[in-house]
């Protein structure tokens, strides 16, 4: 019997255009500069080192890393004569957060019909989200301020659990969250590796979703050698329930 639907979060219920993630950026950096008193682009390099550095040592293993680590990477990558004080790096991480806040993303065309359907059906909503840059504090506030926070009834973020998705462990997270069975819950995303063969592979049914347009929120592709086959797949998520009711 079906519990619960979980989601994916970014390109799935929410999703960044080029233009938003352009803004973004800018808006980090800037505010970065400004606590620091140094040079734009200067802080725009070290800025853009701090991806390729998280992807080398967490991401790349499925491991992620609070918010504030970025932050020592950050300061590690920009060399200063001085190492900041405790005040100064609470307020570096604070404006490298909560960017996104001045620039919120766009809801996915069909997600608030979407989640109004699985409400609709006396059914449980969860949401797993690979965190990135942007951390679990900030995101609960973006989907806040979307007004889609009161329709998930439980959240996982990497940057907060430690493991990202395809790790069982941020599934059986949700799952207890969730107080349902795997067979219990199915789970819908964008990334075939990390959603459907993550979700899979604890004993979910998972849901593909294939917009028709992607923003800028896409995991890098990743080497599995795996056959993973959804259980079902939509390109629209106002199809999720024909989906649910195929799987039921």
């Amino acid at each position: 019997m079906l519990k619960a639907v979980a989601f994916d979060l970014w390109e799935t219920l929410i999703t960044n255009t080029p233009e938003l993630s352009r803004a973004q950026e800018r808006l980090r950096v800037e505010a970065m500069a400004k606590v620091l008193g140094s040079d734009v682009s200067r802080v725009h390099a070290a800025h853009r080192a701090i991806w390729d550095r998280c992807q080398e040592l967490y991401w790349s293993l499925d491991l992620d890393v609070p918010c504030r680590r970025q932050i020592e990477h950050f300061v590690e990558l920009l060399d200063l004569d001085a190492s900041p004080d405790e005040a100064t790096l609470d307020e570096l991480e604070s404006v490298y957060a909560n960017a996104i806040l001045e620039a919120l993303p766009r809801v996915v065309d069909g997600a608030r019909d979407a989640l109004r359907e699985v409400r609709e059906r006396d059914l449980l909503v969860g949401l797993i989200s690979n965190t990135g840059r942007t951390p679990g504090s900030a995101l609960r506030e973006v989907l806040a301020r979307l007004d889609l926070s009161p329709s998930i009834d439980a959240m996982v973020f990497s940057n907060e659990h430690g493991e990202c998705k395809p790790r069982p462990s941020i599934f059986e997270r949700l799952r207890e969250s969730l107080g349902a069975g795997y067979d219990e819950i199915v789970f819908v995303g964008d990334n075939l590796y990390v959603d459907v063969h993550g979700a899979q592979q604890c004993g979910m049914r998972a849901i593909l979703y294939t917009p028709r347009v992607l923003g800028t929120a896409v995991a890098p592709p990743v080497e599995h050698g795996l056959t993973i086959v959804a259980d079902a797949t939509i390109r629209d998520l106002r199809e999720l329930p024909k989906a649910l009711a195929s799987l039921q």
